[in-house]
């Protein structure tokens, strides 16, 4: 949805994912609309596959203006019964491949003159979100605090850096993975999941799209090394709101 959103604004879009068909499904969405976008496949784990995506991208549209970070994914367990090949590559789905996007991407904004790059962390960043995700949740604090020391460094630039900090996002996700990891009863975890946050409901994928558009566009010029947190106030919550079931416990 942060490809379909950017190009709604008039930018022209390369939509990378490791899975061909899935960056040109994102493609189609856009064309449909009139949007510009064209589709690569690359493992952004691979810091040869990343270099080769910003190379796609100079070549399609000549620049490189906005970078928006969007890949991630939680695996659960604590330090001692996680497996360290499960850490390792939690913190190469997570952060690493932040780190090599920025890597080939910034020299590239720099020379145009500026940029912005967008990164997606977690509220597990930030606090402990009611599961063991250690991996997880170390990756994405580790991605807020990569996100604000370059863009410390890259402000005098041109370029910005920031985070978007989702909460409890209502998406498929929720219903086709987490459900299955945690009993199978889509309806009740749903319903949970509503319950925890102050406002009383979950987000949706647009809610964090529209901050990502948001730090990347022109009105955010003066917004560098932060984060907006989009969770309906849930780690803003110091106890739980009457008969809400807070923190999460599901």
């Amino acid at each position: 949805l942060i490809a379909a959103l950017f190009a709604r604004e008039g930018a022209r879009v390369l939509a990378v994912d490791r899975d061909l068909a899935a960056a040109e499904e994102t493609v189609a969405v856009i064309r449909s609309e009139g949007g510009a976008a064209s589709a690569h496949a690359a493992d952004v784990t691979d810091g040869a596959a990343v270099a080769g995506a910003v190379a796609a991208c100079l070549a399609a549209y000549g620049g490189l203006d906005v970078l928006a970070n969007n890949v991630g994914g939680s695996a659960p367990g604590g330090p001692v019964e996680m497996d360290e090949a499960v850490w390792d590559r939690q913190m190469d789905t997570n952060l690493r491949y932040v780190f090599l996007a920025c890597k080939h991407a910034l020299p590239e904004m720099e020379r145009r003159g500026g940029g912005a790059v967008v990164n997606i962390a977690s509220i597990a960043g930030l606090r402990h979100i009611g599961h063991d995700v250690a991996a997880y949740a170390a990756s994405k604090a580790g991605l807020i605090q990569f996100t604000r020391v370059t863009a410390v460094s890259y402000a005098a630039r041109g370029v910005r850096l920031n985070t978007v900090v989702p909460g409890l996002m209502h998406t498929p996700l929720v219903e086709h993975r987490l459900a299955g990891e945690r009993g199978g009863d889509a309806a009740a975890l749903v319903a949970a999941r509503h319950r925890q946050p102050p406002m009383g409901r979950m987000g949706d994928a647009w809610d964090v799209a529209h901050a990502a558009l948001f730090l990347a566009c022109d009105e955010s010029k003066y917004v560098t090394g932060t984060e907006i947190v989009v969770d309906g106030g849930l780690t803003a919550a110091a106890a739980p709101p009457p008969g809400r079931d807070f923190p999460p416990r599901d």
